[in-house]
């Protein structure tokens, strides 16, 4: 966690109802001097506000009143110059104000975007890309409104409420009664809008998050839909959770419609009350004109931040709904802890240790009592059926997920005992769904090695791309500049592989995870692939997951995963001739429907 993080996760005792707001004071600790110019400013504005009816007051009890033209200017004069000085401050306020609450939108946004890059992968299968992204966005946006907009009016329009009754007292205190009367049935009505609020907007921002994600797996899943012709009945999954948050959405509408009306009657009754019982007062000589044009002024200054307030309010609800959504994510410990070790001069001698995996919150066992151990420069293959573990055992590599029993080691190191960094510039992966990202094709290839501390080289990328059989990427229309598409969606399956082959290459690793790398590729290709990598795995400890004949011949070894158990290891024709499960393994992968199992076998030898 960040340090910035740390400081979320103080004890302490908040307020009731604000308790994840409270949380996030840490972001404000950087920005104080602005806040204490924002809040000077801010302060002065709204004393500017009570002042300048106060010398109306003069003016017209004084020269207007005993007709001295003589002292209108001065006093007109000093009411402009505090309208302006009162400018100047909102200015000021707004200012500060501002970048204070972009730079801590801005750190918040770096500090959470930096825990989900932490959080290991148990946590990412649980949650919704859409409610992770509906967090980033949607709940960070209500934060900043209320930081920027709801907070600061919150305690400014208190205090100017306070003041103002205050002096509107001093002044008459009748009619001051009347302004301080007004304050019991808007907290009265508050406390209920708050209760009720709260549900409804943690409802809206959570229904958010699940449109977010049918939206997103709309996009990304286009081909499937497309291919299966199944986009009425996309579109109406969609529609209906849109509906359904269109539908909640209306209950917040219609629960903070009724909270504001109220609002906005309660202060126009105040001035219909005032006026009346003020020119009362001035007929019987208890008020002078001008502190019944004050006290009217004053009572008008005081109609908005009593008609804001439900405004207010309805975004500090919402803003303590985002901001408990997102601390959900800064209160989930990592299950994956980093190591501090690093070797120092890696071998790439890899060994599994008795492991066991089972995935989190499930008792069964995928992987049980596993052993197996990869010399430096040795190349294994694991093979086995659908289901066996295979991917699960290559994961546990560079720590995608942790073992639950028994180690594994890397040049007799624990790879728990490593630096996070470290291990995954030893170990690099070429997944058999990769993933390439809405970058050029240059970062993609480049995305496993560090620009600063080791950039690669334009031979070094071109060396990868033959290994690869990845030349293609000159054909594009700015070669390895040009920009590709989300997931790599314009490009065929393998051409997504050999690009992710190519960067696992580029990485230089120490060693090499293949995790069926090859499956996309035409016939043709996967030899040319294959006799590169052949010489690439002849230098670099290589685990290769495969489930074609040609594929396994690139190993010295193979091993045989059975319901979680390796049951067998050896040379590949070795297992041929004396594991008959190998042998209609290897032969069931690659069958045609009218081909014998023993002539595959032959051609498997």
């Amino acid at each position: 966690m960040t340090s910035t993080g740390a400081e979320l996760l103080e004890a302490a005792d908040p307020p009731a109802g604000v308790h994840s707001l409270w949380r996030l004071r840490g972001y404000l600790r950087p920005h104080l001097k602005a806040l204490a110019v924002m809040s000077l400013a801010a302060i002065g504005a709204v004393g500017l506000t009570i002042a300048i009816p106060l010398v109306t007051k003069a003016l017209i009890d004084g020269p207007i009143t005993e007709r001295d033209l003589s002292g209108v200017l001065p006093l007109g004069l000093l009411a402009l110059a505090l309208g302006v000085l009162e400018a100047f401050l909102i200015w000021v306020r707004r200012w500060f104000q501002s970048d204070a609450v972009l730079m801590l939108e801005t750190q918040i946004r770096h500090d959470l975007y930096e825990r989900l890059q932490q959080l290991p992968m148990s946590f990412h299968s649980r949650w919704g890309s859409g409610q992770l992204l509906s967090r980033v966005t949607t709940d960070l946006a209500a934060i900043r409104r209320f930081s920027g907009f709801g907070l600061l009016f919150l305690v400014l329009n208190i205090l100017q409420l306070t003041a103002t009754t205050v002096v509107l007292l001093d002044m008459y205190w009748p009619l001051g009664l009347v302004v301080a009367a007004t304050a019991a049935p808007i907290v009265w009505l508050s406390m209920r809008f708050e209760k009720a609020y709260v549900v409804v907007s943690r409802r809206v921002q959570d229904e958010q998050g699940d449109l977010a994600t049918r939206a997103e797996e709309g996009a990304v899943g286009i081909r499937v839909i497309k291919s299966f012709g199944r986009a009425e009945h996309v579109s109406a999954q969609y529609d209906r959770a849109a509906r359904q948050l269109h539908a909640t959405s209306m209950d917040k509408v219609r629960l903070s419609a009724r909270f504001w009306t109220f609002l906005e009657v309660i202060p126009n009754l105040a001035v219909c009350v005032v006026l009346l019982l003020g020119a009362i007062g001035v007929g019987r000589g208890q008020l002078t004109p001008g502190e019944l044009v004050a006290f009217i002024t004053l009572m008008l200054s005081l109609v908005w931040p009593v008609a804001s307030l439900g405004v207010i309010l309805a975004m500090a609800q919402e803003a303590m709904t985002a901001s408990a959504r997102i601390l959900e994510i800064f209160d989930t410990e990592p299950d994956i802890v980093t190591g501090t070790r690093v070797i120092e001069h890696p071998q790439g001698r890899l060994r599994f240790e008795a492991v066991d995996f089972a995935f989190p919150g499930s008792s069964e066992q995928v992987l049980r009592g596993v052993d197996l151990e990869l010399a430096p420069g040795e190349t294994v293959a694991v093979v086995g059926a659908t289901g066996s573990g295979k991917t699960v055992l290559t994961a546990l590599v560079p720590r995608l997920y942790d073992v639950t029993g028994g180690r594994v080691l890397i040049d007799g190191v624990d790879v728990r005992e490593l630096d996070l960094g470290h291990l995954r510039s030893l170990v690099a992966t070429a997944f058999e769904d990769p993933t390439l990202f809405s970058m050029s094709a240059r970062e993609n290839l480049t995305l496993g090695r560090d620009p600063e501390a080791d950039p690669a080289t334009d031979e070094e990328i071109d060396q990868a791309l033959q290994i690869a059989q990845a030349e293609f990427v000159h054909e594009l229309p700015w070669g390895l500049d040009t920009r590709i598409g989300e997931q790599g969606l314009a490009l065929s399956g393998g051409q997504r592989q050999r690009l992710a082959l190519a960067r696992a290459v580029l990485a230089k690793p120490t060693i090499l995870v293949l995790d069926d790398t090859l499956s996309a590729l035409d016939v043709h290709t996967e030899k040319l692939v294959e006799e590169a990598l052949s010489r690439v795995l002849a230098t670099t400890t290589g685990l290769v997951v495969a489930h074609r004949a040609s594929t396994v011949m690139l190993a010295d070894r193979v091993a045989l995963l059975q319901d979680g158990r390796i049951t067998h290891v050896g040379p590949h024709r070795e297992l041929l001739d004396t594991v008959p499960a190998y042998r209609e393994l290897l032969a069931a992968e690659g069958k045609p429907h009218d081909q014998p199992v023993d002539r595959l076998s032959d051609a498997a030898r």
